[in-house]
């Protein structure tokens, strides 16, 4: 039975315009150096003992044409001045053989800063009620980082975060994504 389990990841983001949609998108793969890859995007378990890599290192392990599983978060607009974030948040337990968690978000009116408080807020919940860790969800991000981060129980939160503007007459669409890399 063929099992693949990840034992890579990097994260990587892109921003394009087009006039078409479509176009758009696959602009914002190239610059995130993955419009060569056949995608599938899976949900958000980042498996135990993954090694999150260098996007250098990543990009280079790619064969054009390969079927490559990811985690996406994507925003589109056609509307000129409209503000559109897509971010991965990712926690990772402290403790190799358990898994983390990686979080997408997709939104409209975040900058950069509050999308990636957003995904990693989202991430560290996730993996924070799998580990017995209750926090008030009403709380700031800041305040919970540092309640999970004391428990001893993550190594750490990071995200990687893509924003752009909408033009006139022209589709934009951000990306954020975990790629996964097998042995």
């Amino acid at each position: 039975m063929y099992n693949p389990v990840p034992t890579q990841m990097f994260l990587t983001k892109g921003v394009g315009q087009h006039k078409y949609q479509l176009k758009s998108f696959e602009t914002a793969l190239r610059q995130a150096g993955v419009a060569q890859q056949n995608l599938v995007m899976v949900s958000s378990i980042l498996p135990p003992r993954c090694k999150v890599i260098s996007i250098e290192n990543g990009l280079k392990k790619l064969i054009p044409g390969q079927i490559s599983f990811c985690v996406m978060a994507r925003a589109d607009t056609n509307e000129h001045g409209r503000l559109i974030a897509s971010s991965i948040g990712i926690a990772l337990p402290k403790d190799e053989g358990q898994w983390g968690y990686l979080s997408e978000v997709h939104g409209h009116g975040m900058n950069s800063q509050q999308a990636g408080d957003m995904a990693e807020d989202l991430a560290a919940g996730m993996l924070g009620t799998t580990l017995g860790l209750e926090l008030d969800p009403d709380q700031a991000w800041s305040e919970k980082e540092q309640a999970y981060k004391s428990s001893g129980l993550f190594v750490k939160t990071t995200n990687i975060t893509q924003t752009a503007k909408g033009q006139e007459g022209l589709w934009t669409t951000t990306v954020a994504m975990a790629m996964f890399l097998f042995d």
